[in-house]
């Protein structure tokens, strides 16, 4: 009887799989360098950007002449298997959090000088550096 319970017992134990530890977000996470829309989740290495509101952005219209070149300024919501952390991260500066440093890369649409931009219009791009 033992015989026959050691090889199932190594049949059963061949079939366990091995999910390893990631971040949860409570929906699905875009491919590293997707674009993304405010409150969508997207890969930076090992862990999970989501941008949450735009708090700032005071950029140059592409369609007039500043003498500042302005600033865009986006709540993320940055998460990872042990821990989460909110921080503002402004277009093109780096942002170091637990030896992992983030940018945000590009934002789209640019701003123009006539109309404000919705929220729902905007385009995220982060990076792991």
């Amino acid at each position: 009887m033992k015989t026959l319970l050691a090889p199932l017992a190594l049949l059963s134990l061949s079939a366990c799989a091995i999910i390893p530890d990631t971040p949860r977000v409570g929906q699905e996470a875009a491919s590293q360098g997707t674009a993304i829309g405010l409150g969508k989740a997207v890969w930076a290495g090992d862990v999970i950007l989501t941008p949450q509101a735009v708090t700032e952005d005071s950029r140059c219209p592409v369609d007039a002449t500043c003498v500042w070149a302005g600033e865009l300024t986006v709540t993320t919501r940055i998460t990872a298997t042990h821990w989460a952390q909110t921080a503002q991260l402004t277009l093109g500066e780096p942002y170091e959090v637990m030896g992992r440093t983030f940018v945000l890369a590009s934002a789209t649409p640019d701003k123009r000088s006539e109309g404000a931009i919705a929220s729902a219009d905007y385009r995220f791009v982060y990076e792991r550096r």
